[in-house]
């Protein structure tokens, strides 16, 4: 994902670019995804008429695919394993707790059972957490400094 800023042009060039596959919806709002971040409310009536289909076909595609985003993401997301190991490691103490600059969405299993409660932040899966590490990365630590144990 690259972030750049939403541009009406540059989205248009996108989708002119991908228009003409088969099912070409995905792919375009795929790429405007990963352009920009997110898929701006402006892409939906671009990309209905690029493709000759109904606003609401593509809103459609944009709500029930959970790969696509229809706002910037914020700074940081963790993804805090929410599953009944990591409950019983205490997860659901740090969502208390829990306060800062970021957003937490819950996944289920991260595959460190043993280890939780779990974490994968910027891609790095962190284990172990506690309120303190946790509340570091909720408060912008990176997830290296979580690892190295400087961020806690």
């Amino acid at each position: 994902m690259s972030g750049y800023m939403w541009d009406d042009a540059t989205a248009q060039g996108l989708i002119d670019s991908l228009k003409t596959q088969d099912g070409a919806a995905l792919p375009i709002l795929h790429a405007l995804n990963d352009h920009f971040g997110y898929v701006d409310a402006q892409a939906v009536p671009l990309v209905a008429e690029a493709l000759n289909i109904s606003r609401a076909e593509v809103q459609g595609i944009l709500t029930f695919y959970h790969d696509f985003r229809t706002k910037p993401e914020p700074r940081r997301v963790i993804k805090l394993c929410r599953a009944e190991a990591c409950q019983s490691l205490g997860c659901e103490e740090l969502v208390a707790g829990a306060s800062g600059d970021a957003i937490i969405e819950t996944v289920y299993c991260l595959g460190l059972c043993a280890q939780g409660p779990a974490a994968l932040v910027e891609g790095e899966v962190i284990a172990r957490l506690d309120a303190k590490k946790f509340a570091a990365l909720m408060n912008g630590a990176s997830p290296a400094q979580i690892l190295a144990g400087e961020g806690a």
